[in-house]
């Protein structure tokens, strides 16, 4: 045994009293005798531990300037608002050049100042279909079996607050495309979309502040606005605003991780699957009363439907209205846009490997472009195309020349500018 405790000094001290042998009390320990006669002889004098150190505070003599400073924020703060120890710990570095942690303060608050009322918290059962709470767990060290060795591996967790139905789903990333990618995933696999996403403050969800009073990330916020559901960020330091993801966090089984992983990204995606519907059968919901399973078949049919075609998750999400040339400019290039959209705003997308021009309006894709191309003018001749509208008229037609010179444009073919002139050669001599 490695140290005795204070239960172990009480049963030396007990064992003693009644008699029993010094070496017995060894052998029951599994201690050394010479250990047995040294904390005997430490109680016979009334000797207590040495090894507790002064605090920090104590040692500069700031006792009396904390104390100081708790009460005038006490006169400072709401009745029900206790002074806060992290922005104590701020004010001692800043005002007496305090070098120990922030836990050292709190401890120091926690043993001598009187402690902070109680704050409970209110448990809140939100009816079906009306908000999933969601949140990232981590996993170094996992091999995937790519032959890359190990990595990082993030897993996505969403959980429905009614009928606690939860689907995890395994990220190589956890940047903004693959935020709302694993949105998108999630979703699949519950059928719909929530009226409401509780998030954390996580940079992808949150890009300014925290909580209510936070700006929420605008790529988010359009993809939010783009499959219809409302963005709920938590206060900051409260998980149990979003309980029910960070009970399905703490009890997920990520120990069996790097068992399934070497078979693949997509093998352990399905183990997640198939642990989802066992889960669910198991599990019982607390607002209802039946399983985890039975709830979940009565509030899939409330979630919103996903839109079809799916939007494809972004990075960037910007508005740009459409040139008169039927363009717009995006990352220092500029896409064409059907010509009916001219002197219109549109969302202008960067997703994974392309970039989309959205309707803001009626969230329809107008054109799908190629990203981070080498080329900075990227049209297509469709988007002159069609027939004027109230609004606007059709461009004038490319004419018989125009047309020919595209088309030779778009064989990909190479040719000198004397082939050029034979291949129109026909057709000039037919204008004459």
């Amino acid at each position: 045994m490695a140290k005795l405790g204070k239960a172990h000094l009480m049963t030396i001290q007990i064992l003693h009293s009644t008699g029993e042998p010094v070496l017995q009390i060894a052998k029951r320990l599994g201690v050394d005798e010479s250990t047995i006669r040294y904390h005997l002889t430490r109680m016979s004098i009334g000797a207590t531990d040495g090894r507790t150190k002064a605090s920090r505070i104590e040692e500069m003599g700031l006792a009396d300037a904390v104390r100081s400073w708790w009460a005038a924020q006490q006169e400072i703060l709401p009745k029900n608002r206790s002074p806060n120890a992290e922005e104590l710990h701020a004010w001692l570095q800043h005002e007496h050049g305090y070098t120990a942690s922030a836990k050292s303060v709190r401890k120091w608050v926690r043993q001598h100042l009187e402690r902070p009322r109680l704050r409970p918290y209110r448990r809140v059962e939100t009816p079906a279909g009306a908000q999933a709470q969601v949140d990232w767990s981590e996993h170094p060290g996992i091999d995937l079996g790519d032959g890359q060795g190990e990595r990082k591996l993030w897993v996505f967790h969403m959980v429905l607050s009614h009928s606690r139905q939860q689907v995890d789903i395994a990220c190589l990333g956890s940047d903004q495309l693959w935020w709302h990618q694993a949105h998108l995933e999630a979703f699949r696999r519950l059928g719909g979309v929530p009226a409401v996403v509780r998030i954390d403050n996580c940079k992808t969800g949150m890009s300014h502040g925290a909580g209510v009073w936070g700006t929420v990330n605008p790529a988010y916020q359009d993809f939010a606005r783009s499959l219809g559901f409302h963005v709920d960020p938590c206060p900051v330091r409260h998980p149990e605003a979003k309980g029910k993801v960070e009970r399905g966090v703490r009890t997920f089984r990520g120990q069996e991780l790097a068992r399934i992983a070497p078979l693949g990204l997509t093998a352990l995606q399905g183990w997640f699957d198939q642990q989802t519907q066992v889960r669910a059968q198991r599990r019982r919901c607390a607002a209802t009363g039946t399983t985890v399973a039975e709830a979940f078949a009565a509030e899939g049919p409330l979630l919103r439907r996903l839109p079809d075609p799916c939007p494809e998750p972004f990075d960037i999400a910007v508005t740009r209205v459409v040139a008169m040339d039927c363009t717009v400019a995006f990352e220092g290039r500029r896409y064409g846009v059907p010509f009916a959209h001219v002197d219109l705003p549109v969302e202008v997308r960067g997703c994974a490997g392309t970039v989309q021009v959205v309707d803001p309006v009626t969230a329809r894709v107008l054109k799908v472009w190629p990203r981070h191309t080498r080329e900075l003018l990227l049209v297509d001749a469709d988007c002159y195309n069609g027939e004027s509208t109230d609004r606007v008229q059709r461009p004038t037609p490319m004419g018989a020349l125009g047309e020919r010179l595209v088309a030779l444009g778009a064989d990909g073919v190479q040719r000198r500018a004397i082939d050029i002139y034979a291949a129109v050669a026909d057709l000039m001599e037919a204008r004459r």
